[in-house]
């Protein structure tokens, strides 16, 4: 009940700081928000001092943030969302309609997803209930898939399911067939990260004892393939509801390029125009997803736990050794340093005007961009901008995940808020404070990029506390610092590691987004992402353009993972 009553509090405590910074977000940005409804209603009139004054007075802007925050919140109370400063229309059918589509699209998303990651763990799975699990490879293809930026496969799916073979429509929100192609390209990704979590967990699932006593009484493999599943799940089950927050939120780039009229899209569309009304109801039904989301998940795993998680009766599994194998990472790191290095000989700002979408020659082995600029020097430039920012902040998310995980029921709240805020709006918040560059990206990211894995490392905190084996420890007197450094935090801090690692091209793919959005590095600054999202334009003519970028961010996916084989929980 205690718990239960903290993750409450810490639920609605984060929801006030997002309200509280969405409602000052005209007055934090520094722009004239008279000036920004008056564009976003028509581009043509001129903005002299008597109509800039005509809609400050219109809108109340006069009054100030807190005035105008407390009429919003009572509006709330009553069920009014309030009206479009844009275009004067009522914003809660407009957010409702765009949830709908939202979660339509999370919906069909979803079940990709857990078809894919089914089929990454199959083979562990059925290795491990036959009791013929011996090496485990270290989950380069699922990290690839997760690693995959969801506009580029947006982009490239449109092409080839859309234009080249004209199967599907390529944008548009009219019926089943326009919600295939958008569904695939946010569950690729998605269905990587969930696929990759449960593959981790299962090797030591299958060390315990029980699954060689159920084998030596004659259990089916299929009996012991069920159990193993229940028993991997419970950990797993929070990213669950965070994957299916972040499919509905954070599904703004996806949603722009087939059109869909989402919630994420919706979102976006409010804050550039800082149409403030329908900002704050679209980021309220993304909060609201977002508690309702974690909220189911939590009783679920508290369901598969069962009253073992109550009574401390768990068994922790053994983590089995990790494969020895080293190919895959001299493979990848020689070919990060050897495209890097050579980049970094070439100068990335030259610009050849007689070889704009050069194919790749001698002189530029990867061809050139559209304004002649050679890709491989910027490709080698902009790695340090990009692994170096990426490193840093999946280190500090990192940091911060294992803190709160110690605080669970902390952590659940905060987490789910956290994660129902697309990047991009965050981004908009902090940028409007900081400005437009690498620290402002980088801090909105990071404050995005941590529920995740405090998510997990707050389930494993408390299945580790409720062990068979600490209630013993407790009983001969063990302090709680002892439990804590010697038991707690050994058995937390390595699966949560690698799932830093496994989310390091994701956060780097965000940082890329925030600056291809004029909300991060600053162009003619080398960086992969922007990089990858200026060549898309012109992906049919020239795709090595586009291509060096997304195989370099594979191949950093891959270098990540493999990197961090070590012990498994």
């Amino acid at each position: 009940m205690r718990e239960r009553a903290t993750g409450a509090l810490s639920r609605t405590g984060a929801l006030a700081i997002v309200v509280l910074a969405i409602g000052l977000l005209p007055w934090l940005s520094g722009r004239d928000v008279a000036l920004s409804v008056l564009r976003a209603r028509s581009g043509e009139q001129e903005p002299t001092a008597e109509v800039l004054d005509a809609v400050r007075n219109e809108l109340g802007l006069d009054a100030g943030p807190l005035v105008l925050l407390g009429r919003w919140l009572g509006g709330v109370v009553r069920g009014d969302l309030g009206t479009s400063w844009a275009n004067g229309a009522e914003v809660l059918p407009s957010v409702l309609s765009a949830a709908g589509a939202s979660l339509t699209l999370m919906a069909a998303a979803l079940a990709i997803a857990l078809v894919i990651a089914g089929a990454i763990c199959v083979p562990t799975l059925v290795r491990g209930a036959r009791g013929t699990l011996r090496a485990k490879g270290n989950g380069v293809a699922a990290t690839t898939l997760a690693a995959l930026p969801e506009f580029l496969l947006a982009t490239m799916l449109m092409l080839a399911f859309a234009v080249w073979l004209g199967w599907l429509p390529p944008y548009g929100w009219e019926g089943t067939s326009h919600l295939v192609l958008p569904a695939i390209a946010l569950a690729l990704p998605a269905g990587g990260v969930l696929g990759r979590l449960v593959d981790d967990a299962l090797p030591a699932v299958f060390a315990e004892r029980w699954v060689s006593l159920w084998r030596s009484a004659g259990c089916t493999p299929r009996s012991i393939a069920a159990a193993a599943i229940r028993r991997a799940t419970p950990a797993v089950v929070p990213q669950l509801g965070l994957v299916a927050v972040g499919l509905t939120g954070g599904a703004v780039a996806v949603e722009t390029v087939f059109a869909v009229p989402g919630i994420g899209r919706t979102a976006l569309g409010a804050a550039e125009s800082q149409d403030l009304p329908l900002l704050q109801g679209s980021v309220l039904a993304l909060v609201l997803l977002g508690v309702a989301a974690g909220l189911l998940a939590q009783t679920a795993r508290r369901r598969l736990l069962g009253p073992g998680l109550r009574d401390q009766a768990l068994s922790l599994p053994v983590p089995p050794a990790a494969p020895t194998g080293r190919l895959t990472p001299i493979v990848c790191a020689v070919v990060l340093a050897v495209v890097i290095g050579w980049g970094l000989t070439l100068d990335p700002l030259h610009l050849d005007t007689t070889a704009r979408l050069a194919s790749p020659s001698w002189s530029h082995p990867l061809g050139t961009d559209s304004l002649g600029r050679d890709v491989l020097a910027r490709v080698g430039h902009g790695a340090a901008t990009t692994i170096g920012t990426a490193v840093v902040v999946c280190a500090v998310s990192f940091l911060i995940a294992l803190g709160a995980g110690f605080l669970p029921a902390v952590a659940e709240g905060v987490s789910e808020i956290a994660n129902a805020v697309p990047p991009v709006i965050a981004g908009i918040l902090v940028v409007a404070v900081l400005g437009p560059g690498t620290l402002g990206a980088s801090i909105a990211v990071a404050l995005v990029s941590w529920p995740p894995l405090a998510a997990h490392a707050a389930a494993l905190t408390q299945e580790t506390r409720a062990a068979t084996y600490l209630t013993a420890q407790r009983a001969i007197g063990a302090s709680r610092g002892w439990i804590l450094t010697r038991h707690v935090l050994p058995a937390v801090a390595g699966p949560v590691a690698r799932h830093a690692v496994l989310r390091l091209p994701g956060i780097a793919l965000a940082l890329a987004s925030l600056g291809f959005l004029g909300l991060g590095s600053q162009p003619p600054a080398p960086e992969w992402g922007s990089g990858l999202a200026e060549s898309l334009p012109y992906v049919e003519r020239a795709p090595w353009a586009t291509l060096a970028p997304a195989v370099m961010l594979l191949v950093l996916a891959a270098l990540a993972v493999s990197l961090s084989a070590g012990r498994r929980r």
